[in-house]
């Protein structure tokens, strides 16, 4: 697992690195730095889905595991999650129409097995929610899943620049797992 973080940690680290700054560093009232928004400009929308795709498989190869793949269907899934969990504001696995991830799916034309669910509502970017992901037994292991084939990602962004994050693994064959 620490080769896993490592690796996850090194990507993060190198686009720190490029990122501009805005200017000194804001404290709050006990002194330590106030988290930054990470806002998703129009011209990086369009690379998100790939930096998580290209770091999910650089995780799974670490551990030994074969590669995903963008699915169309699955894509569709998670953002209609994401912007449903925005609307309930609160991020839970089911959405506002009792819908359970499986449902979602399932209605998004996905033809294979709904292996697990991630979800996340943060300021954060895709790399450092993926690195949270990553930190918890749970969401690691839908995320290293052997039986995965295809990754579905997607995310809602308001206008205060809070995120809602979903991520979705599918396979061709399988028992499904539970959500995390």
């Amino acid at each position: 697992m620490t080769r896993f973080l490592a690796i996850l940690l090194v990507g993060l680290m190198g686009l720190t690195a490029c990122a501009p700054t805005s200017g000194p560093e804001q404290l709050g009232a006990d002194g330590k730095p106030l988290p930054r928004v990470y806002r998703i400009s129009p011209r990086d929308e369009a690379k998100i889905q790939y930096r998580m795709l290209d770091s999910v498989n650089s995780l799974r190869a670490a551990a030994g595991r074969a590669p995903v793949q963008l699915n169309a269907n699955l894509n569709a899934a998670a953002a209609t999650h994401a912007r449903d969990m925005h609307v309930q504001n609160r991020p839970w696995h089911f959405g506002s129409d009792g819908s359970s991830p499986m449902d979602r799916v399932a209605r998004a034309g996905y033809r294979g097995l709904m292996l697990g669910e991630t979800i996340s509502e943060t300021y954060e970017s895709e790399l450092e929610t993926l690195s949270a992901w990553m930190e918890q037994p749970d969401t690691r292991d839908i995320i290293l899943d052997e039986r995965a084939t295809d990754l579905g990602f997607a995310w809602y962004q308001e206008s205060t620049g809070k995120l809602w994050w979903t991520l979705i693994l599918g396979g061709s064959q399988g028992t499904p797992v539970l959500t995390n």
